[in-house]
C-alpha cells in the first residue's frame, strides 16, 4: 500500500499532466474504471495501475487526479501511434482543443475503419482531457500522425463553406475527411476541395462537423469496413 506522496508512481502520474513529460516518457494516464477496462479489453498492458484502498491511500490518489471528484483507479500506459490507412479516415489541422480531438477519435472509431490522423498544430490526443473525451476509443483505435501529402486517398475539406454540399459529392474509398480549426479552417496552400454541411448558423463545432461527415460517408460507403 502506497502511503507517501513521494512514491515514484505517484510522481509519474503528476508529471504526465504536462505535455513535455508525456512526450519525453511516451506515456499516458487513464483515470477511472471505464477507461482502464477499455484499455484491458483492447489488449493494452499497463505500466502500472493504482486502485484506491488497495494499492494506494485514497487521498493520495485523489491528490494526483485530474478529476474534480477524484478517482478510484488510475492506469499508466505506453502511447501507441498507427499509420494512416483505411477506406474512411479523418485528418485534422490546428484543432487545439483536446476535448474536440478526443471526441473526433470517438466518432471515427464508431463510424470509420481508419484512424484520426493529426497534422500540424493539433492538441495532444494523449492529454488527460482528450483521453477522457475518447471514452476508451483511443485504445481500440489509436491515432496517427502525418502531413496530408503523406495520407493516401481522396481528400475533402469539410465545413460550412464550399460550392457543393457533402451529399452532392461522389464518395470513393479511400476517403479522408479534412477539418481545420473552427475559425481559421484549413490552410489555402493545401488545395483541398471544400464541401459544406448545410447549416442555418455560421458554423458547427469541429467535432460535430466531423461526426456528421463521418456518418454521411459511412452511410454512403457501406463497404468501408
Amino acid at each position: 500500500m502506497i502511503r507517501s506522496p513521494d512514491n515514484d508512481k505517484l510522481k509519474t502520474i503528476r508529471k504526465l499532466a504536462q505535455k513535455r513529460w508525456r512526450e519525453k516518457l511516451g506515456l499516458l494516464v487513464a483515470e477511472g474504471e471505464d477507461l482502464v477496462a477499455a484499455a484491458a479489453e483492447a489488449g493494452w498492458e499497463p505500466r502500472f495501475v493504482l486502485r484506491a484502498g488497495t494499492d494506494v491511500e485514497p487521498e493520495l490518489l485523489d491528490a494526483v487526479s485530474g478529476l474534480g471528484s477524484g478517482t478510484r483507479v488510475v492506469g499508466v500506459y505506453e502511447q501507441r501511434w498507427q499509420a494512416p490507412g483505411g477506406d474512411l479516415s479523418v485528418w485534422l489541422h490546428g484543432v487545439e482543443d483536446p476535448g474536440n480531438v478526443g471526441t473526433i477519435i470517438r466518432s471515427a472509431h464508431a463510424l470509420a475503419d481508419g484512424p484520426v490522423i493529426l497534422g500540424p498544430g493539433c492538441a495532444d490526443p494523449y492529454s488527460p482531457k482528450a483521453v477522457r473525451a475518447t471514452m476508451g476509443s483511443l485504445f481500440a483505435r489509436p491515432p496517427a500522425r502525418a502531413a496530408l501529402a503523406e495520407v493516401p486517398g481522396a481528400h475533402l475539406a469539410l465545413g460550412a463553406h464550399g460550392k457543393r454540399t457533402l451529399d452532392e459529392v461522389e464518395l470513393t474509398a479511400p476517403l479522408v475527411l479534412c477539418l481545420g480549426a473552427e475559425r481559421a479552417g484549413l490552410p489555402p496552400e493545401l488545395d483541398v476541395e471544400a464541401v459544406r454541411i448545410p447549416v442555418r448558423t455560421e458554423s458547427l463545432n469541429v467535432a460535430m462537423a466531423a461526426s456528421i461527415g463521418l456518418y454521411e460517408a459511412a452511410r454512403r460507403m457501406p463497404a468501408h469496413g
